[in-house]
């Protein structure tokens, strides 16, 4: 798992990062989104899939969500789109975890997959796909939503220091290997 320590890309050329979010994880971690479920399940997924077409607007990245099956699910999975976000149902008797499981075994490298499950973080990793916490997602949906608004650049700052996060290193560099190289790039187009 990843912590703060990463720059955030400027606005610009960056090809988008295909995203796979875990959904009603990403909603249970979301004081704002979990009120929101326990009034309503519907208005929680709403609630994420808003957030999540804000994101969307502003960083360009191709962005699934995956939900347990609605009502039992049925004999198929279902696929819709809305606002621009892909939105997947498992079938009946599959959970969630195994369609996202499905879609990192295809995708490998190319897709960053936003959970705190712990056995599809792992199940991601080994196969070379990215993973954020879904807590850490929501923080950057957020700033990237208030920095758009405020039309400032994004910079990460560090509360228990009182200061912005510099990334730059100082003395000989140290090359990351490839897959290391890979995976930070990922990550920073978020």
């Amino acid at each position: 798992m990843l912590g703060l320590s990463f720059s955030l890309p400027c606005k610009g050329a960056e090809v988008a990062v295909r995203i796979v979010i875990d959904g009603y994880n990403l909603i249970k971690q979301s004081p704002e989104l979990s009120r929101l479920d326990r009034l309503d399940i519907e208005k929680g997924r709403h609630g994420l899939l808003n957030k999540l077409a804000a994101y969307k607007k502003i960083k360009r990245h191709r962005i699934t969500v995956v939900f347990d099956g609605c009502k039992g699910g049925g004999f198929t999975q279902e696929r819709t789109k809305e606002k621009g976000i892909d939105i997947v149902f498992s079938k009946q008797g599959e959970e969630a975890d195994d369609v996202i499981k499905r879609i990192v075994a295809i995708e490998r490298e190319n897709v960053l997959v936003v959970t705190s499950d712990r056995e599809i973080a792992e199940f991601s990793e080994k196969r070379g796909a990215a993973v954020v916490p879904s807590g850490e997602f929501e923080m950057k949906m957020e700033l990237a939503v208030f920095s758009e608004d405020k039309g400032e650049d994004e910079t990460l700052y560090d509360e228990s220091l009182d200061r912005p996060i510099h990334t730059k290193k100082k003395g000989p560099s140290k090359r990351l290997s490839r897959s290391k190289r890979r995976y930070n790039t990922k990550i920073r187009k978020l």
